[in-house]
């Protein structure tokens, strides 16, 4: 597939963007830093890398598509089962 300049880029294909630039920040900081990223995110953490509302957040760890742990009144996700499925659940572009 030829990318041309007059293509539009979808909502969703900066939702993707966003998440692949923010592996790329990470994986460069901990190069740098020589430490590991926070595995746990809490829910304010998850929403903001993946782009989710609350209510979007809850919906899928409803339905089972996300694993967490709740702790206290705190509920813990996994960033690689965040990038995971953001991944997962990404669609090709129709041409």
């Amino acid at each position: 597939m030829s990318v041309r300049k007059d293509q539009l880029v979808t909502v969703e294909d900066l939702e993707i963007f966003k998440v692949e630039l923010l592996s790329a920040i990470r994986q460069l900081l901990m190069d740098r830093n020589g430490g590991t990223p926070k595995k746990w995110l809490k829910s304010a953490e998850a929403r903001k890398l993946i782009g989710f509302s609350p209510g979007k957040l809850q919906t899928v760890r409803n339905s089972g598509l996300l694993a967490f742990t709740k702790i206290g009144g705190n509920i813990y996700y996994d960033q690689d089962d965040l990038l995971r499925l953001f991944s997962e659940h990404k669609q090709k572009r129709k041409d």
